[in-house]
């Protein structure tokens, strides 16, 4: 299978190292190209053995799947370069905000899946959502499924939900590491070295939360011992309002994501 990437971006290349490690794809056939970054492409076939090319004809005319990765400010230039190439492939968009019908109105009539992965594909851990069109067919969602499944977990949705997928989960390793600075800087002013510290409890609470019965709020309740050192904690982010800040930080993010959409879209 020839899988080509128009976009050599950072989440092209998330996809393409969790690919890569993944033995499912280890006989696969991965391509890119971007707009005119050939320095880029050497980059990425130096570090993962990609091919890479310019030829939009020899490129795209034998490719069975089509991964869109470009900037969605580039978008709709670079799906008119490519629109004469296209024969009946499966497309598959990682753009964020640029719904599946801009997609169509410029390429015309296809099978097209439009994903919103994150960037801990390069270790198979993305959590990725799911749209597809009505022109899909069965074999290319399988296709779709297995090249998601390959870098992590999978989640199919309407597309009019990818906004939220977009704000919660496509931003959301930037909030969990954010929370990262904040301990380590607080650690920090107290003089330890606490990476080693943070990364492990992040770890083991992550797989409570995969493996345990327990709700997140009983999970916490069952630390928070009275006049313990959690309950102290846990009062300082209370009041500050910091369980009111997420939740306004990915309903932003989510809004967001709806209004660059509509945005580009007006403009293009």
């Amino acid at each position: 299978m020839k899988i080509v990437f128009i976009g050599a971006g950072s989440m092209a290349e998330a996809m393409i190292k969790g690919m890569k490690n993944a033995s499912s794809f280890e006989h696969d056939e991965l391509w890119v190209t971007n707009k005119n970054d050939s320095a880029r492409l050497e980059l990425l076939s130096e570090k993962y053995g990609v091919h890479r090319s310019y030829d939009l004809s020899s490129l795209l005319d034998e490719a069975d799947v089509v991964i869109l990765a470009m900037k969605p400010k580039d978008a709709k230039e670079a799906l008119a370069s490519i629109q004469p190439h296209l024969r009946q492939q499966l497309i598959i968009s990682v753009l964020a905000g640029l719904s599946i019908s801009f997609i169509e109105n410029i390429i015309g009539e296809a099978a097209i899946a439009r994903a919103m992965p994150n960037t801990s594909a390069m270790i198979g851990q993305s959590a990725t959502g799911l749209s597809f069109n009505d022109h899909i067919l069965d074999s290319q969602r399988v296709t779709v499924l297995s090249i998601f499944s390959a870098i992590g977990s999978v989640t199919c949705v309407e597309e009019a939900r990818l906004d939220l997928v977009t704000g919660l989960s496509g931003s959301g390793p930037a909030y969990i590491y954010y929370i990262v600075e904040a301990m380590e800087k607080a650690a920090s002013e107290l003089g330890e070295d606490a990476m080693p510290f943070i990364i492990q409890t992040l770890k083991g609470a992550a797989h409570m939360l995969e493996t345990s019965n327990l709700s997140p709020e009983d999970l916490r309740k069952a630390i928070t011992s009275e006049g313990g050192t959690t309950e102290a904690g846990i009062a300082q982010l209370e009041s500050r309002h910091v369980k009111d800040a997420f939740a306004e930080c990915i309903k932003e993010a989510t809004d967001h994501s709806g209004r660059l959409r509509r945005q580009f879209e007006q403009i293009h």
